[in-house]
Formats: C-alpha cells, sequence, structure tokens
C-alpha cells in the first residue's frame, strides 16, 4: 500500500522536475501532464490499482529527469517564441 505522503511527494516532485527544464512546451507539457494524471487516478481506492498508479507515476518521474539532462546537455539554439521578450 502507498501512503498518501507518497503520492503527494511523486506530485510535487513531478512538478518540480518539470519547472526546471528550460523549453516552455516542455515545463508546460509536464505540468499539465502531471496534474491530470493525479486528478484521474485521485479516485483510486483498490490499493492495488494505487500501486500500479504510482509505479507509473515513479516511471514518468525517471523519463521526466531523463528528457530534463538531455535538453540540459543540447540546449536549443534559438529561443521559443513564448519565452522572447518583447
Amino acid at each position: 500500500m502507498v501512503a498518501k505522503c507518497q503520492v503527494i511527494s511523486l506530485c510535487r516532485s513531478l512538478l518540480r522536475a518539470g519547472r526546471k527544464n528550460p523549453d516552455y512546451n516542455i515545463r508546460e507539457y509536464t505540468k499539465r501532464r502531471t496534474l491530470d494524471g493525479f486528478r484521474m487516478n485521485g479516485n483510486l481506492t483498490d490499493p492495488l490499482k494505487v500501486t500500479e498508479a504510482y509505479a507509473q507515476g515513479k516511471e514518468q518521474l525517471e523519463v521526466v529527469e531523463r528528457v530534463l539532462k538531455v535538453y540540459l546537455a543540447y540546449p536549443p539554439k534559438t529561443k521559443n517564441i513564448m519565452e522572447l521578450k518583447v
């Protein structure tokens, strides 16, 4: 069984990892996908399904961290239109 504090910690970790990304589109996608996923699974009561959803969230956190490492190693040469200061 996964404790509520572990689920909240996972959500915060995903949001924090998404905020570190320099690309606006990936930052917003990570934020939107994280919040949607946790809202969708917020009403789960079966311990097995909660554990499966938690494991899937941990996998997604690993993916977000890998994407962040790639973007920091190979930053884009131009800024996104949303990040340009006018």
